[in-house]
């Protein structure tokens, strides 16, 4: 028995069904018993009443009072013109359902179906592969199985053999593709026999031959292959490879058939057997898509040319990753879903790959995919797909700006300094600024950590640190602090060394972010100077290169102290154009490395480079500034009279502080009533109470800094 697809006109897996809880209704049906009153009968409750016409038997549980005295009687089927079925017992049936009466209709219904193959009992199919009734049906035969129901149900009711229906809600089975309703049928398919091979499977993964990742799905995986079912191959639509099965003209097929690789082999093999003159013709189905889907190895890489470079190299392959577990795998992929919803057309959720490919581009939806979370269902949303394509943008961006600071190809001299430099051992890192050593340090363990994940299966690990490293690390910090080097620098080694570190940082990030995103990948790779191979067949980047601590958190304290100067800017609201002066006060080793990145820290803290003062106290006018601490020794004082008109901003937040204190006091009345308290509900409350509190912290923080700025006032006095 198999899933039937009328409007398909094909058969379907198991995993290609859909249920969904759907309201339907339960028709109550009179069957007569055989020889006795006519008010001797059984009443039957089924969903689908027309397949009454494929009856073979009428059941009841044999420890059902009820019905017992019918035990080994005969049922007449309604509208058969007086067919009988016999009526049996079985544990199966379940004496709460319905009538505690079942009607066996092997030939649309799986677990009639079994139970008829357990009973002996004859199997008769009443419909045709379009979802009409076929001879079977008599009268109804040729009429769609829904237009059968509805013209069935009004005669029973003329006849006096209908009792009644009500409303039943049912799991109603779905294709996955069209999402009209499948139809089980009895119909003669080709089969994979399943146990011998999960057997092998499953003892494969006890043995640790094969390993599942991530590894709290082993259950799952033995689950299924513990209880899978023989798998229906053939189906009737080109959707897959032609079934390799001919057969022989004027003879039986079921005995007689021949399998082979083409249909030259076949003739051979049939004229061997039958002689010369044999005719033959082959199997018209096709094998499911994903039986074909697992010959893409042997489709290639060269098969049956086993010793082909291809097929020697990949073959056999080590992963498959599938979000079906049908097939022996090593990763279970996530599914994309909308809403909490598996994506389906039944439900009409599916996102079009075409259409977002159009809109956000192949790469930004290959990479969406991947940052998904294996093992848990990814929510794949505009959103997401929006921010992916802001990435792609980014690093686009961020290769113009490599490439626009790279010495001109026919720059012979500046390219020989460039190559020059080597970050591949320690003693080539020391010499280099704090910013390139920071980066590259940073590089190295990335690599180290994407190699990992890559050995691991951890796609989605590898998609989020490379994201964070290139957009956090390279774009926003280092592509910005080299700027300092490469264009306020008269030195030109620094300049030459920054040069080196943008192109073999950037590189690399190509090349770890390639296996997801390889269209806009290799051709930035291209567009690269002195690409002598193509990205994809460039060697992976090495591992265990060197990196040091003491350079990344140096250059964490120099971000700190960027954060907090830009911080009080924005306080302040300072214009991004205007530079400020700065004493930086912190112990001699931290000055000496600070000091050194000065022309850095004043690109990006927006300081005025010739106000800038390194210190190991406080300065001199430090009650006049604004003091804040960056880490642990290292502070910085901004003179508040650089980043504001002192007593316009005292003019302007004493009037900013009476409006809040206003807002603050009504707040305060409202919640002293006694009225609104007891009376409003409990969230209004809750609401107002949090406002106060949130106001009561703005009014203090704007008393401190008014009190702030009107102490520099008087101190200048």
């Amino acid at each position: 028995m198999v899933n039937w697809s009328p409007n398909l006109q094909t058969a379907v897996s198991d995993l290609e069904v859909e249920y969904s809880e759907e309201p339907g209704t339960l028709y109550h049906i009179k069957y007569r018993v055989a020889g006795g009153s006519r008010d001797d009968f059984l009443t039957i409750a089924t969903t689908r009443p027309e397949t009454l016409f494929g009856d073979t038997a009428v059941a009841v549980n044999p420890e059902d009072e009820r019905y017992a005295k019918y035990i080994g009687k005969s049922a007449i089927v309604p509208m058969t013109f007086g067919r009988h079925v016999p009526i049996i017992a079985d544990k199966y049936v379940d004496k709460d359902f319905g009538t505690g009466v079942l009607k066996i209709s092997p030939g649309h219904d799986h677990n009639d179906y079994l139970l008829a193959r357990k009973l002996g009992l004859p199997i008769l199919n009443v419909m045709n592969k379009d979802g009409t009734l076929n001879e079977v049906a008599g009268l109804y035969s040729g009429l769609d199985r829904f237009e059968a129901r509805k013209k069935l149900w009004s005669e029973l009711e003329e006849t006096g053999l209908a009792v009644k229906k009500e409303a039943h809600t049912s799991r109603v089975p779905r294709s996955q593709r069209g999402g009209e309703i499948i139809e089980p049928l009895v119909s003669k398919q080709w089969f994979v026999t399943m146990e011998p091979l999960a057997e092998k499977a499953l003892k494969a993964v006890q043995k640790g031959e094969l390993t599942i990742m991530p590894e709290r799905f082993e259950k799952i995986y033995n689950h299924w292959l513990s209880n899978i079912k023989d798998w229906c191959i053939s189906r009737q639509l080109w959707w897959g490879h032609r079934i390799p099965v001919w057969y022989i003209v004027g003879k039986d097929c079921e005995e007689d058939y021949i399998v082979a690789r083409d249909n030259d082999d076949a003739l051979r093999k049939a004229q061997q057997k039958y002689g010369k003159d044999v005719e033959i013709y082959q199997d018209p189905d096709v094998l499911d898509t994903w039986f074909s889907s697992s010959l893409w190895p042997f489709s290639t890489l060269g098969w049956p040319d086993v010793s082909a470079e291809d097929f020697k190299r990949f073959y056999p392959t080590s992963v498959l990753e599938t979000g079906i577990k049908r097939e022996t795998k090593i990763s279970l992929a996530n599914l994309s879903v909308d809403a909490g919803r598996k994506m389906s057309k039944s439900l009409g959720n599916v996102i079009d790959p075409l259409d977002t490919i159009k809109e956000f581009g192949t790469d930004a939806l290959r990479f969406t995919l991947a940052l998904g979370t294996v093992g848990q269902d990814l929510n794949l949303s505009t959103e997401r797909l929006t921010s992916n394509k802001a990435f792609t943008n980014k690093l686009w961006n961020a290769g113009k700006f490599v490439l626009q600071n790279l010495p001109s190809p026919n720059d012979t001299s500046a390219w020989e300094s460039l190559l020059a430099h080597k970050f591949d051992k320690e003693e080539h890192l020391i010499g280099l600024p704090l910013p390139e050593y920071w980066v590259v340090s940073k590089l190295h363990i990335l690599v180290d950590a994407v190699t990992s994940s890559y050995d691991k299966f951890f796609f989605n690990d590898i998609a989020r640190e490379i994201y964070d490293f290139f957009w956090g690390d390279f774009a926003d910090w280092y592509i910005e602090a080299s700027k300092a080097h490469l264009y306020q620098s008269e030195d030109k080694e620094i300049a030459s060394i920054s040069q080196a570190v943008l192109l073999y940082v950037y590189e690399n990030i190509l090349k770890m972010l390639h296996p997801f995103m390889p269209f806009v990948t290799e051709e930035l790779w291209q567009a690269l100077p002195n690409r002598n191979e193509a990205l994809i067949v460039s060697p992976w980047p090495r591992t265990s290169l060197p990196r040091n601590l003491t350079a990344i958190k140096r250059f964490e304290n120099l971000q700190a102290l960027t954060r907090s100067i830009r911080n009080v800017r924005a306080e302040y609201s300072v214009e991004p154009a205007k530079r400020i002066s700065a004493s930086i006060v912190a112990n001699s080793e931290v000055i000496q490395y600070i000091s050194r990145e000065k022309d850095v820290l004043a690109l990006l803290s927006r300081l005025d480079l010739q106000s800038i003062h390194f210190k190991d106290s406080p300065p001199v006018d430090a009650n006049q500034s604004v003091h804040l601490v960056a880490g642990e020794g290292l502070e910085a004082y901004l003179p508040l009279a650089d980043m504001v008109d002192i007593s316009a901003e005292v003019q302007r937040l004493s009037k900013r502080l009476s409006k809040m204190q206003n807002e603050y006091n009504a707040l305060v009345a409202r919640l002293s009533s006694p009225n609104f308290v007891e009376k409003a509900p409990e969230d209004v409350v809750r609401g107002v109470r949090e406002k106060a509190a949130e106001a009561e912290e703005k009014v203090n923080l704007t008393k401190t800094r008014l009190s702030f700025l009107q102490s520099t006032i008087l101190v200048k006095e």
